[in-house]
């Protein structure tokens, strides 16, 4: 028993450490080692710990559900759309208290709200917020989320109250080999926990946030902070923002950027909670009879609604993929009209049931193209959309490639071409930044330029025939074009375009290569022995080099002098660091900024993480800088990074 105990308590801490603390102290190999030896002796002893983690595990099918009566009521919020709203909130709220009122502020999460009571410090019930005063039991699914502490140091009877939700890429995660994908990350997180198979709650892999103490014996807070603190020292999992200002008007500032940057955020808030610090002025402020005086919640513009799909079209990529887009009937979703939504494939139309005419949902991200989520209501009634058996652009016939339908014709496919000219001259590929996807139409259409290496054939005279060239703009063109034969070899691997290689993989590949001609020779065997490339990458990238037209290409390209510079992995500054990037960097772009960190021997990530070494933090940085402050993460502004460089 004393063995069993201290390897639960073992594997409580490490999952406090991986779940709450986004902090890994062992890997998941050893870990599942030590939770297998847990699961023997219960089986040996048949004795199983009430904190065990082995009881986190769903598989329990409930009759339904229990009525539970909250020890205190769970109030709404008042609600607030405007900055002028949220002054007379604080106007009404200054003749309740005395002045000098402390504000704070924090994520208002689009989940659902959850009420837990612990006594003697361990977790007897778990409900939803209900009508108020009463909710439903739901202790069985809270179990399964793996953030929620079993047990806590503090002994007295209290409540506590957070959101359940589904990360973001959770969702994403789950949906990708889902029969029946789910609609959004609220809706899935609810249903998770308002469903009484608790098998189907853990397969959701749940998380939950803690912001209140809703009621507590032998134990008094002076403000806010103070309860914030609280909830960490039990190892709550609490807002990765919370923060305190001296007045309203001193908190505009990171409301609009929380505003900004929620795309960026790995789960779904729908606005901001202000709240008054102090306790006591909490009381004196009092309560109405549906929520307290002292807080308010400033709600964001939707980024989901509803709308019908009236048609949808198939676009052709350079690799020949078809994409369908959705037609929408014109709906407003952050200020902005959306008329088209993304879908990924034809599976993708099947399995979110979307048929011509129905109401979706839809979710807009900033300037990233609108997603269909879902179908709002199944119409079998209504006419499916209708899959294509040739290609829109050229009329070649279709070759399904697993969910996907690819054209064959890349000789001659006029949307296949003219991307694949954009893209070799992008500013992360070869960066001719001349070239257009206008003006790469006009050499496909006036100059019959097919491939890449046609644009080495280019002439002064050929380029003033085209509409919009004068005498300087063809010299600076043909001066890029010149330039651009001895590129960095990372780059070069990028711009040819492989199926699956985009940057990051571009540059493994040249520096575990070294040179372009190592690469062209590379076999499976060691393709895959870099990191992150695995059997698809690694076949693509053989069957580009085995493709005749690839083959001439890239003679062609040698013949007209371009030379990929081989890949020299230099010492600096950054040696063995992982770097992040993140906001608006003064005079460069963060792809600029990403060079000069692999120059001086750093490697860059796409997110902060446990692994991240330092964060480059730009003007209007979001939550990539939240994340790294939580975690401890050194953070350098542009001016301290480009002082490093000089040293």
């Amino acid at each position: 028993m004393e063995e069993m105990r201290a390897l639960v308590n073992q594997l409580n801490e490490y999952a406090y450490q991986y779940y709450v603390l986004d902090n890994p102290t062992v890997s998941d190999k050893e870990y599942d080692v030590l939770y297998d030896r847990l699961l023997v002796m219960e089986k040996e002893t048949g004795v199983v710990l009430e904190n065990s983690p082995t009881q986190r595990v769903g598989g329990a099918v409930l009759e339904g559900f229990t009525k539970h009566t909250h020890l205190a009521p769970l109030y709404s919020l008042d609600k607030a759309k405007t900055k002028e709203e949220l002054l007379e909130w604080e106007t009404r709220l200054k003749k309740l208290v005395r002045p000098g009122q402390l504000y704070t502020l924090e994520y208002k999460f689009d989940g659902l709200t959850l009420n837990l009571t612990y006594e003697g410090g361990r977790l007897v019930g778990a409900a939803t917020r209900g009508d108020g005063t009463t909710g439903e039991e739901i202790l069985e699914q809270v179990k399964t989320i793996r953030s929620v502490p079993l047990t806590i140091p503090f002994s007295g009877r209290m409540e506590v109250q957070g959101e359940g939700i589904m990360h973001l890429s959770t969702l994403a995660e789950y949906n990708k080999t889902a029969k029946e994908p789910l609609k959004n990350a609220r809706n899935a997180a609810a249903g998770a926990l308002r469903n009484l198979d608790t098998k189907v709650t853990e397969q959701r892999h749940l998380d939950a946030y803690f912001y209140n103490v809703g009621y507590i014996e032998g134990r008094d807070f002076a403000n806010h902070r103070e309860m914030i603190a609280f909830l960490k020292e039990n190892k709550f999992k609490v807002s990765p923002f919370e923060r305190v200002y001296p007045s309203m008007e001193a908190l505009f500032a990171d409301l609009d950027q929380v505003e900004r940057d929620r795309d960026k955020l790995d789960f779904l808030i729908d606005g901001m909670v202000i709240k008054i610090d102090d306790f006591a002025s909490r009381e004196e402020a009092g309560y109405t009879q549906k929520f307290p005086r002292w807080a308010v919640a400033y709600k964001f513009e939707a980024e989901e609604v509803t709308t019908v799909v009236e048609d949808v079209l198939w676009d052709v990529g350079r690799t020949g993929k078809l994409t369908p887009t959705a037609v929408l009937e014109g709906v407003e979703i952050g200020g902005a009209t959306v008329r088209r939504a993304t879908l990924n494939n034809y599976e993708d139309i099947l399995r979110k049931k979307v048929r011509l005419g129905c109401r979706v949902f839809v979710r807009r991200s900033n300037d990233v193209i609108p997603e269909i989520l879902g179908a709002a209501e199944e119409r079998e009634d209504l006419p499916m959309v209708p899959k294509p058996e040739v290609c829109p652009a050229c009329g070649a016939r279709l070759e399904p490639i697993g969910p996907n339908l690819f054209c064959p014709n890349t000789l001659s496919c006029k949307p296949q071409l003219v991307a694949r000219l954009v893209h070799f001259v992008s500013r992360d590929a070869m960066n001719l930044e001349f070239l257009s996807e206008k003006t790469a139409e006009l050499l496909f259409r006036e100059l019959h330029i097919a491939d890449v290496g046609g644009l080495y054939d280019l002439t002064k005279e050929m380029l003033l025939s085209l509409p919009g060239f004068k005498e300087k703009k063809a010299a600076n063109v043909l001066a890029a074009i010149e330039k651009s034969k001895t590129p960095q070899l990372a780059n070069f691997i990028f711009a040819l375009g492989i199926n699956n290689v985009g940057k990051k993989t571009a540059h493994d590949l040249a520096e575990t290569f070294g040179t372009f001609e190592a690469l062209k020779k590379a076999d499976f065997e060691s393709l895959v022995a870099i990191r992150d490339v695995g059997d698809v990458v690694a076949q693509c990238i053989l069957d580009f080099f085995a493709s005749p037209q690839v083959e001439a290409t890239l003679e062609k390209l040698s013949a007209r002098g371009v030379k990929p510079q081989p890949f020299h992995k230099r010492e600096g500054v950054f040696s063995g660091k992982n770097v992040v990037i993140t906001g608006t960097l003064a005079g460069m772009g963060r792809s600029e900024a990403a060079e000069l960190v692999r120059r001086h021997g750093g490697n860059i990530q796409s997110g902060v993480g446990k692994s991240t070494d330092i964060l480059i933090a730009g003007e209007k940085a979001g939550s990539k800088l939240e994340k790294a402050r939580a975690l401890g993460t050194t953070v350098l502004s542009q001016e301290e990074f480009l002082a490093m460089l000089e040293e």
